[in-house]
């Protein structure tokens, strides 16, 4: 199944795809006014049941996207997570070690954007880069969670892509102030549930940048698999439903090409990823 945040004529909303049309399950069930608020409840496994028992409502094509969970508590993003993105890192001079645990930093939600919305490039920059990843959306509250438990406590997947402004991201060491520009995490365009994607280390990753491939690779090259991720993360937050695990991406960003590529006006950005589908977005400046 896949699940949405949307709006329609300025009033926010969720629901299910159905087709090309839009099941409008915000509407129908208001005591879950958020799609976190659903997965975080005990109807997340009646799902099937209760969109069918649900009316269709809007096009597909007639709705605004919004990121996949619009205002997570948290977007935990993991940096350099595939084995060739690490080693074009280095490549390109930055001097890196693999570590026992995964690094990451912290997004906030204000960054985000949904599906078919602008990535805006910022007046302080002309480093625009792009990084296509696979996002896990948590759907059960947990803490100290085991690797062995970590599936249960995943509500589903979808897209994400770490918009980078490098130049602000080098500024020190801590990298947070080149990933948290307004209208940089594009996000959706739907969450899909696990029951519809088989084994999510198995999955085909493209970034596109007008048409042309920049990143291909799939899932089965992350250094830090999603157990290990959910394991970690939970140690040292409280993960709770609609929190977001950006998981890295794969070699062939923009910054590590000879010569340099980064994004301007005009440019569209797709990042697919098999069994989930395409994030698409086109560049506008500040």
């Amino acid at each position: 199944m896949k699940l949405l945040s949307f709006s329609e004529g300025g009033r926010e909303s969720w629901g299910a795809v159905a087709g090309e049309i839009v099941v409008d399950l915000g509407k129908a069930l208001p005591h879950y006014p958020t799609l976190a608020d659903f997965i975080a409840s005990t109807d997340y496994i009646r799902r099937d049941e209760i969109v069918s028992a649900v009316k269709p409502g809007p096009k597909l094509s007639d709705v605004k996207f919004l990121p996949v969970i619009p205002r997570p508590e948290k977007i935990i993003c993991v940096v350099r997570n595939y084995l060739d993105h690490h080693n074009e890192a280095l490549a390109s001079g930055l001097k890196r070690e693999i570590t026992e645990y995964p690094p990451i930093f912290l997004r906030v939600w204000r960054s985000q954007v949904g599906h078919n919305e602008p990535i805006i490039r910022p007046k302080v920059s002309d480093h625009l880069d792009w990084e296509g990843e696979m996002a896990v959306v948590i759907g059960k509250a947990g803490r100290h969670i085991s690797q062995a438990d970590a599936w249960s406590h995943v509500a589903g997947y979808s897209i994400f892509n770490d918009v980078s402004v490098r130049d602000w991201q080098r500024h020190a060491q801590q990298i947070a102030s080149g990933k948290n520009f307004v209208g940089t995490g594009p996000c959706g365009p739907w969450l899909v549930t696990p029951d519809d994607i088989g084994d999510p280390a198995k999955l085909r990753i493209e970034t596109r940048v007008n048409g042309a491939v920049m990143q291909s690779s799939d899932t089965s090259m992350l250094i830090f698999p999603i157990p290990r991720l959910v394991e970690y993360c939970s140690t040292i937050f409280d993960l709770v439903p609609g929190d977001v695990i950006a998981t890295g991406t794969p070699a062939g960003v923009g910054f590590a090409r000879k010569p340099q590529i980064f994004l301007k006006p005009g440019d569209i950005v797709e990042v697919e990823i098999e069994e989930i589908g395409v994030l698409r977005n086109h560049v506008i400046d500040e």
